[in-house]
């Protein structure tokens, strides 16, 4: 597992990846409306919690890395209460049950140390009928383990509706359609 540490962040939002990136396409493709609460799994420096909170009715940013948060907070400072970060690891975070319309994870999943204590947590976070979507690099994360990933979230209740691959990323969003 390799985690993008804080000290390369200006890497994770810079004007070129501003430019190259469709946040507003992401929340559409995601389902995220004004009425939405997201959780966002591995909120780094806040590239997409800005766009989101921008539309969402409130953010739950999770994120691991103290130098991350901090660089998070600044960036969100101007929503207020809109946007909560939860310090923590996805898989180990204390997380409310039903707590989100939407979950996003943005190039983050890949990085993830325990991959099958973070779906659990992720299922159990997101309500039943509610979208997970899930972006990764395509240098980073072949078609195979892309295959993996679904299938983990499919095998603990949730259906694939979208699915693409672009020059930079693979994108999937599946449904929460049944409590396991």
């Amino acid at each position: 597992m390799k985690i993008c540490p804080s000290y390369l962040s200006f890497i994770l939002y810079n004007p070129i990846r501003k430019i190259l990136t469709d946040r507003e396409k992401i929340l559409d493709e995601s389902g995220i409306s004004a009425s939405s609460v997201v959780l966002e799994v591995g909120a780094g420096n806040g590239f997409i919690t800005e766009a989101i909170a921008q539309r969402a009715k409130k953010v739950y940013a999770v994120e691991l890395q103290h130098g991350m948060v901090k660089k998070l907070r600044k960036r969100v400072e101007g929503f207020g209460s809109k946007v909560d970060i939860l310090l923590c690891d996805i898989a180990n975070c204390d997380i409310v049950e039903g707590l989100a319309d939407v979950c996003i994870m943005y190039y983050s999943f890949h990085e993830i140390g325990n991959q099958a204590g973070a779906v659990r947590n992720i299922w159990k976070a997101i309500k039943n009928d509610g979208i997970l979507s899930i972006y990764e690099p395509t240098i980073e994360v072949n078609k195979a383990s892309m295959q993996e990933t679904i299938g983990m979230f499919q095998a603990i209740g949730f259906e694939r509706e979208l699915e693409r691959d672009s020059l930079f990323t693979r994108f999937v969003r599946l449904r929460r359609v049944k409590n396991k």
